[in-house]
């Protein structure tokens, strides 16, 4: 009897994960939110405190930023039905380019369609057969696909360590085209790239860099212009790529660098040139947001008031919160079944945060990944800590393996929890390799310059 083609739709019937996790009262994913107002949303008619945002500045929900993209709809429409190469290109694409390229100080930039089309617009353009692209291995999943994607040859290197980059880069041919590409801030740990040494290294080995500022733009630098410009490495960077739908409060991507690299991917880039273009109404917005991000500093620094309030207050209640130096704070849990517990118990006392684990994060040190606004008021932030320390308590997260001093656990995703908490687990194993490289790793301090204090 013939082989039977292999029916593609088996490992779907067979995935049931989500559905068991919320038969167990506590699946974390895909929460609807119906209203959203400041720094609060509105889910099953209840009220909860928005920390699980990248919207740092508090932007998106701006009347002046949501006048601009309405007043942008009115003019061109709720779309431009094409790509910029045909028939998408309106004036409010080449004024946004022009701004940003003033504001980060770059000869010009181009926009994507989202920031995941970005990075990989742009490191599968640039590379050829034979080419090398060195990839930090925390790297966000867009950098990741984008170097897979290249017919470059991928190699990972340690998480933000130049002398792991320097080896790295001493094994490959003098010849060989190099680029090497990394987070500006890392969007699971918080921790900011350590610019200064891994520029020194990949221009004594002749390699150009390319630096994703999703994370750090409006955060972090002179004006909220990202890592790069807060080492004072601008003029030894060739790329910057960076996002709209943190900071700036709206979605879409874009690459700044040289004029001649911009004209090429402008015309070369298939991320760009075969998918439709940025809505009036992101374009709009964004356009807003950027001329409110440069006229009010003050978000800037209500942000880092705000950090280091809830860096010092988690600390003091006894969570590890890791190598974070951003609004970013991840939440130590450890067992990847409590960290979904959590979740659950955080959102029914009346806050949205969301777990990540394996393979976001290192075996059995599952997070609940918070992030903080300029827009939290004290009153919501001392909320936030009081109900994160009466969860801990009920649950015992401090009893955690992941707490102990040895921090040893199995190496299987461990979504089990005891008879007596009720529950069954779900899955038990997920094999002893990630795609995204090595774990969450506390990294030490590296003298990343000087971070706003309050």
């Amino acid at each position: 009897m013939p082989d039977q083609p292999r029916n593609l739709f088996k490992k779907c019937l067979e995935y049931t994960d989500p559905q068991e996790a919320r038969a167990q009262g506590f699946y974390p994913y895909f929460r609807r939110i119906d209203d959203t107002y400041g720094n609060y949303v509105i889910c099953e008619g209840k009220r909860k405190i928005m920390i699980g945002s990248n919207n740092y500045l508090g932007l998106a929900q701006d009347d002046r930023v949501i006048e601009a993209a309405c007043a942008a709809v009115r003019k061109y429409g709720a779309g431009c039905t094409g790509s910029r190469l045909l028939n998408g290109n309106i004036s409010l694409h080449e004024q946004l380019e022009e701004e940003l390229a003033h504001f980060l100080q770059r000869e010009a930039v181009i926009l994507f369609s989202t920031g995941f089309f970005a990075n990989q617009g742009a490191i599968t353009t640039l590379l050829e057969e034979g080419d090398a692209v060195l990839c930090d291995r925390e790297n966000h999943a867009s950098i990741i696909d984008g170097c897979m994607f290249s017919p470059g040859k991928l190699i990972p290197f340690k998480h933000n360590s130049a002398t792991s980059l320097a080896n790295r880069l001493k094994r490959l041919p003098a010849e060989a085209g190099k680029l090497v590409v990394m987070d500006a801030v890392f969007s699971m740990s918080g921790d900011i790239a350590d610019l200064p040494p891994i520029v020194k290294a990949a221009k004594a080995a002749g390699a150009f860099l390319h630096i994703d500022e999703a994370h750090s733009l409006g955060v972090l630098g002179p004006k909220g212009r990202g890592v790069v410009h807060h080492f004072g490495l601008n003029d030894d960077v060739d790329i910057i790529m960076g996002t709209f739908s943190k900071s700036l409060g709206s979605m879409g991507g874009f690459v700044a660098g040289s004029t001649e690299l911009i004209n090429f991917l402008r015309h070369r880039s298939r991320c760009l040139i075969f998918t439709a273009s940025l809505a009036p109404a992101v374009v709009g917005g964004v356009l807003k947001a950027l001329q409110l991000l440069q006229e009010e500093p003050e978000r800037i620094e209500q942000l880092w008031k705000n950090t280091h309030k809830m860096h010092e207050g988690f600390k003091s209640l006894g969570f590890q919160i890791g190598s974070t130096e951003t609004p970013i704070v991840p939440i130590l849990i450890g067992s990847e079944a409590r960290a979904f517990q959590f979740s659950q118990r955080l959102y029914e006392e009346g806050v949205f945060a969301t777990p990540a684990v394996y393979p976001a994060v290192r075996y059995g040190q599952a997070i609940v990944r918070t992030s903080y606004m300029a827009t939290h008021t004290e009153e919501d932030l001392d909320q936030v800590l009081e109900i994160f320390e009466r969860v801990a308590r009920e649950l015992g997260t401090f009893d955690d393996p992941a707490y102990s001093p040895s921090n040893l656990r199995k190496n299987v995703l461990d979504f089990s929890l005891s008879q007596q908490d009720g529950f069954q687990p779900f899955r038990e194993d997920a094999g002893n390799t990630s795609s995204h490289g090595p774990e969450l790793r506390p990294s030490s301090s590296r003298g990343c310059g000087e971070i706003p204090q309050t």
